[in-house]
């Protein structure tokens, strides 16, 4: 089946829940129409279509060189002819500076049509900021234009393979020249689009060790480090494979190597042992954008299962075959995927206008926009892979054969809830940063603003919960705060959500999908939440009563 972008649905979020009308400086109605129409336009003509090429021929190494599927190249040239990388961009370095929170409908749509291919725009949105903010005016202004045009995508380099998560453990070193530049050795795995045949360069943002550097994180630097270099020669690194994976077969995820000769050459950004910082601009960036994969994903699903329930007839009713969408665990599922759907997309763009009113001075939007960012990573890539498993459900056994193409959700989605840091990390950094973050007031605060707005007691009744299980939180030890922190982050996250859901469906414009979509959510997701607060507040004591050996 066709994908549909979700125009009516997304401007009605933007309107009734970012409240973009009333961002300062923000656009007026007509470049919205204009963005979410073209946007919807790119996904539904360019991307869409190379969805299954992208999964079953997918990226091909040979010889450190990797090969998109046929079609791939043409659809990333008119995504950078349209202008869509500068979208949010700075207009001093050529990108249109409209706000982040359109770029997040077109990653909605993007991620929804091909979220393989989508991975290349995220993580050059993640560069562009990381060196906006913390490069050099030099980096900026030879690096910056083409990035933001998007004729020289970005990556993310940090993981090793001795430093996974804990990125204080990477080896990479860098040694410093006389002109300034410095020469990087080391391996990088899981660097998405490493190598490529899409564009001519590939800028990649390194994360290494200087020569003295501190221990740990403290000693970090980050480099800025391009496949070709000023002059137009290789720089000395490769891509030395690209892993087998489950998913996303249409994204290259690659073993970087760098120096295995004299060093591959880079520039500094930022201060020495200050790259965390700069890579933590990325890296939230990136967060925000992976929450929104969960989002595109459900929504491609759910079209896709709703397609198939209304199309295949199965029983009677009254002597005549009736459809499957007509039998009541069927539509509880789909009302369900619509739902959760809804209610993902709702917190995403609600975090990105977040961090648009920060960026015009909003420290408090600023605060939210912290709070919110594990929620939209965790909870969105969630709801990503409940709502494909559903699909696959609603299928029934053809769901589980690949022609439907509806396993094929699943498996991308699954992902998700992984990389940029793993969702157990979000519901750490929930409770052990943003639980006290401006001395407890950014949480309470939306806590504040949801009581003060909610009209349903049920939704009444969790945000009550939620204030509970967070002083019990505050008062606990890090170990019993961390036992409860993933259960914590759900009940958090769909409070949010239905708060947003019962904003949305008492909007002028809120039609039968929305308010059935809220209603749902109401009824049935919130009392869900509302049973998470034992294990949010019961402590670790039980999970290390056995060693975890006995498990096995």
């Amino acid at each position: 089946m066709s994908y549909r972008a979700p125009v009516s649905n997304q401007r009605l979020i933007l309107s009734a829940v970012v409240a973009i009308d009333e961002l300062d400086g923000g656009p007026d109605a007509e470049i919205v129409d204009a963005v979410l129409e073209g946007a919807a336009a790119l996904a539904e003509g360019e991307f869409a279509p190379l969805l299954t090429v992208g999964d079953t021929v997918g990226a091909r190494w040979d010889n450190g060189c990797v090969s998109m599927p046929a079609g791939f190249r043409q659809a990333w040239t008119s995504f950078v002819e349209g202008g869509w990388m500068s979208l949010a961009a700075p207009e001093e370095h050529g990108g249109q500076g409209l706000p982040f929170v359109l770029s997040a409908a077109l990653m909605d749509d993007l991620q929804a049509a091909n979220t393989g291919f989508a991975m290349l725009p995220v993580l050059s949105m993640g560069a562009i900021e990381a060196l906006d903010r913390h490069g050099s005016d030099e980096l900026k202004r030879d690096y910056l234009p083409k990035i933001v045009s998007g004729e020289w995508p970005g990556t993310m380099n940090l993981t090793e393979p001795q430093a996974g998560s804990d990125v204080g453990a990477l080896k990479t070193r860098a040694e410093p020249n006389d002109d300034g530049s410095w020469r990087i050795k080391g391996t990088k795995i899981f660097i998405t689009y490493g190598e490529h045949d899409l564009a001519d360069n590939i800028v990649h943002l390194v994360l290494a060790r200087t020569p003295g550097a501190p221990e740990g994180t403290r000693g970090i630097s980050l480099f800025l480090v391009p496949k070709l270099l000023p002059d137009g020669s290789a720089n000395d690194l490769r891509c030395v494979s690209i892993e087998h994976k489950m998913g996303i077969h249409a994204s290259p995820t690659c073993v970087m190597s760098y120096g295995d000769h004299d060093g591959a050459i880079g520039w500094l950004v930022g201060p020495e042992n200050g790259g965390m910082a700069a890579m933590f601009t990325m890296m939230n960036n990136a967060r925000l954008n992976v929450g929104l994969q969960g989002v595109g994903i459900a929504e491609r699903a759910t079209q896709r299962a709703v397609a198939y329930a209304i199309e295949r007839k199965q029983g009677q009713r009254n002597r005549l075959p009736v459809p499957i969408a007509d039998h009541p665990d069927v539509r509880r599922m789909l009302m369900r995927m619509r739902a959760l759907t809804m209610g993902a997309r709702a917190l995403a763009y609600y975090a990105f206008g977040q961090v648009d009113r920060a960026a015009r001075g909003d420290a408090g939007a600023g605060l939210r926009a912290e709070v919110l960012t594990p929620l939209v990573k965790a909870w969105c890539t969630d709801i990503g892979i409940e709502v494909a498993s559903l699909g696959i459900q609603v299928h029934g056994g053809m769901g589980y054969i690949e022609e439907t193409g509806a396993a094929q959700h699943l498996r991308d989605a699954r992902i998700a809830s992984i990389y940029e840091g793993t969702n157990g990390i979000q519901a750490a950094d929930l409770v052990g940063r943003k639980l006290g973050l401006d001395g407890g007031l950014a949480l309470d605060g939306l806590i504040a603003d949801i009581e003060a707005e909610t009209q349903d007691l049920r939704l009444v009744a969790l945000t009550d919960a939620v204030e509970v299980a967070a002083a019990t939180l505050r008062a606990s030890p890090p170990v019993d705060r961390l036992a409860g922190s993933y259960p914590f982050l759900t009940m958090v996250s769909v409070m949010t959500v239905g708060w947003l859901l019962e904003r949305l469906a008492r909007s002028e414009g809120a039609d039968d999908q929305v308010t059935a979509a809220a209603s749902y959510f109401l009824a049935s997701v919130v009392p869900e939440a509302m049973g998470l607060a034992a294990a949010a507040e019961s402590g670790a004591a039980l999970l290390y009563s056995v060693e975890a050996e006995a498990l096995a």
